[in-house]
């Protein structure tokens, strides 16, 4: 799949439809480029401009002096297939196609689309889309998008079939600081599908975690396969919609998608490793888990809480999601009988009381991530009179750099502890806002951590002679 660098890593770029009005996708397309500080040539392409954002403007993509590596196309749909024409005979051997107007649309746009692809195959163009968002290297400066802004470098990837989910998921991430390596708007997959990325990104030493919102398979056997090879080196975290009847049909007429029963789905899912998320919430939960945390080496969690209620929320979430309560060693015991007050629980959920302050949450977690009887802990904070939560976040993320076990916070409430939430963010410790959302990701680390596990080779066995 290396042909598929020309898109993430070209070394020119033609925006066919470049427009010199900012209300158009042409404009926010050529601007983004250059706001990203691309390092490459890039060639407006409009038939009645000499020049666009201050670059010499070219009628048609045969008239620029080189073969650009990547063309963006953003005109009106009509005009698409001879535009890939075009490209074909200047060299262009990739093309993301932003217009819709295609399979989408109905039978009518389905033969429009063939007729693109096959004028495609014939001139040697891989093509992205039609009807998508765009697609973002952020390692090569490179922002082919309408997107309202570029996103942090970072090791995650991102497929997405719809191009408004796909700016909602870069919203969110903007606003926590996460980034991203590779950002793919995937459209309508008339060409370049979910497999060919997956094999691509299986491979990119750039990403160590690739996310994906799908509505639907261009084959699911070669979906599996591709997954697999994911799934072997790094997580793949996957929101898969159209669960219901209604939904597949409306998955079908928001982007020709190929349904799938989702019983079928899920035991693919399964089978592959992939951490499905059923919503937007958890699919945002489980990136960040994944991102930051390491694996965990067992299922046994330990809570600190300084309120009762929601220590018997995430307990109860802890069984719903087949991880395990963690036992307490005499030795952790005897600690937190030590550190804290004569009222508070030494048991697990470990009950700091209402009262705590900075200093008995980092004496409970400490002790707790030294217990080897515990594989990861969740850190539980609800504001009261004399709560810290900036104060905690602090203690929190400085004693989770300090273990190999992960550390995930639940900071309940709004504006008293949203700074705090962010901060812990800001240092890779996700926090969340409820109990059951900390479990659930937590829960989806130690099934992939067994799933790789169960990929590990099995030990020779001597034989005698």
């Amino acid at each position: 799949m290396r042909d598929l660098d020309r898109f993430f890593a070209p070394r020119s770029v033609a925006v066919v439809g470049a427009s010199r009005d900012p209300l158009k996708l042409g404009y926010v397309l050529l601007d983004n480029l250059q706001r990203a500080r691309f390092p490459g040539r890039v060639y407006p392409v409009n038939l009645n401009a000499e020049a666009v954002l201050g670059l010499t403007a070219y009628a048609r993509v045969s008239d620029i002096p080189e073969p650009p590596d990547l063309a963006v196309i953003a005109v009106p749909a009509p005009a698409v297939r001879g535009i890939v024409e075009d490209c074909g005979r200047a060299g262009v051997r990739a093309a993301v196609v932003i217009s819709a107007g295609f399979r989408e649309t109905g039978p009518a746009g389905a033969l429009a689309e063939q007729d693109l692809l096959a004028a495609a195959a014939a001139g040697g163009v891989r093509l992205i889309g039609p009807n998508s968002l765009g697609i973002i290297n952020t390692f090569a400066n490179l922002n082919a998008t309408f997107a309202e802004s570029t996103p942090f470098a970072d090791e995650v990837a991102v497929l997405s079939q719809s191009g408004a989910m796909a700016t909602a998921i870069l919203d969110w991430a903007r606003a926590i600081g996460l980034g991203f390596s590779k950002f793919v708007s995937l459209g309508n997959m008339a060409d370049v599908d979910e497999v060919d990325l997956l094999d691509y990104l299986a491979d990119d030493p750039q990403t160590k975690l690739v996310v994906a919102y799908l509505e639907g398979f261009s084959d699911g056997r070669r979906f599996f396969e591709a997954a697999r090879r994911v799934t072997r080196r790094k997580p793949l975290v996957i929101m898969k919609v159209g669960r219901s009847a209604a939904g597949a049909r409306a998955a079908i007429s928001h982007t020709g998608s190929l349904a799938a029963p989702d019983a079928i789905v899920e035991g693919m899912f399964r089978q592959a490793g992939i951490a499905r998320a059923y919503a937007m919430d958890e699919l945002f939960d489980l990136t960040l888990a994944f991102s930051y945390l390491r694996l965990p080496a067992g299922p046994r969690v330990a809570i600190v809480t300084n309120a009762g209620g929601p220590g018997v929320m995430a307990v109860d979430a802890i069984e719903r999601y087949g991880l395990q309560l963690a036992r307490l060693s005499p030795v952790a015991q005897d600690r937190l009988a030590e550190a804290l007050p004569a009222a508070a629980s030494s048991a697990n959920p470990i009950d700091v009381l209402g009262d705590a302050a900075a200093d008995r949450y980092q004496a409970a977690v400490q002790i707790a991530l030294a217990d080897p009887g515990v594989d990861s802990v969740i850190v539980l904070l609800t504001p009261q009179a004399v709560t810290e939560p900036e104060r905690t976040s602090r203690a929190v993320a400085h004693l989770a750099r300090l273990h190999d076990k992960p550390v995930m916070a639940v900071y309940m409430g709004g504006d008293a502890v949203a700074r705090a939430r962010l901060m812990l963010d800001a240092q890779r410790v996700p926090a969340y806002h409820y109990p059951e959302r900390a479990v659930r990701a937590m829960a989806a680390l130690w099934a992939y951590a067994r799933y790789r596990a169960s990929l590990a080779p099995a030990p020779a066995v001597a034989t005698g002679r």
